[in-house]
């Protein structure tokens, strides 16, 4: 299977948001960065059922541009810390909010054991092959005693009929069976549909960032590559064959 509508994606369109949003003003640069990572409110359980608190060690792992961890800083003083695999997103999670950010693979962590308090990764894990590497690394960042939170893609139904590129589902009972023969305690889990949708300005903002983008690329091969695996994430996910599942876990202590 073909990486490049990944690549197109989540890099070349990141550096598009970014230069959306030096046109269009600060105040878009967090409802575009958040795009495909659920509302503000689904987020906002997750952060609390991790216990994020001002101070806490945040590690993002294939954090895009950066947009969850930018909403938790804000609204809870956390320390992310993100890592992202895609060079575009990573300079432009630096240019939209000043993150710290590194590029490296989610399979693989550039950091030490046990160095964050929490980490998280959102919208990630459906994109890869080898979950179980990535769930032993975030594991591993947090130590015992850590908190792991995580937002997966799930397929609802047994064969999907139109699988985005890049993309390898799994159902939620199996992502449930792989945390925990990965060591995790599952705390808390919901679906995305749970919480209240982003709000209607949220959501304007957004498109308004998109509109610039398609305006300025939209002829492309990699607008459209992208374009073209967006929708066909959307309509899995209105079709209900999709959900958004959200938990959080921890490690147990030693």
């Amino acid at each position: 299977m073909s990486e490049e509508p990944m690549v197109d994606e989540f890099d070349t369109v990141a550096m598009w948001t970014a230069d959306a949003v030096d046109e269009l003003g600060q105040d878009h640069a967090l409802p575009a960065a958040c795009r495909g990572s659920g509302s503000p409110a689904a987020l906002r359980w997750l952060a609390d059922r991790l216990e994020l608190v001002a101070g806490t060690r945040l590690l993002d792992s294939g954090a895009g541009v950066g947009g969850p961890a930018q909403m938790v800083r804000e609204e809870r003083g956390v320390e992310p810390m993100l890592v992202e695999p895609m060079k575009g997103a990573c300079l432009a999670a630096a240019r939209l909010f000043d993150h710290r950010v590194v590029v490296g693979d989610g399979a693989a962590l550039p950091v030490e054991d046990g160095e964050y308090d929490v980490a998280w990764s959102v919208g990630v894990l459906c994109t890869v092959e080898d979950k179980a590497a990535h769930v032993a690394e975030l594991k591993r960042s947090v130590g015992p005693g850590g908190r792991v939170g995580l937002l997966v893609f799930v397929r609802t139904v047994a064969d999907l009929p139109d699988e985005p590129e890049g993309n390898h589902f799994v159902s939620a009972d199996e992502l449930d069976e792989l945390l925990r023969a990965a060591g995790l305690e599952i705390l808390a889990a919901s679906y995305l549909d749970d919480h209240p949708a982003a709000p209607s300005e949220w959501d304007d903002a957004a498109s308004a960032v998109d509109a610039v983008v398609e305006r300025d690329h939209g002829d492309t091969d990699a607008f459209k590559s992208a374009a073209r695996n967006q929708e066909r994430m959307g309509d899995l996910i209105k079709d209900g064959q999709v959900a958004g599942r959200l938990l959080a876990c921890q490690v147990p202590q030693i």
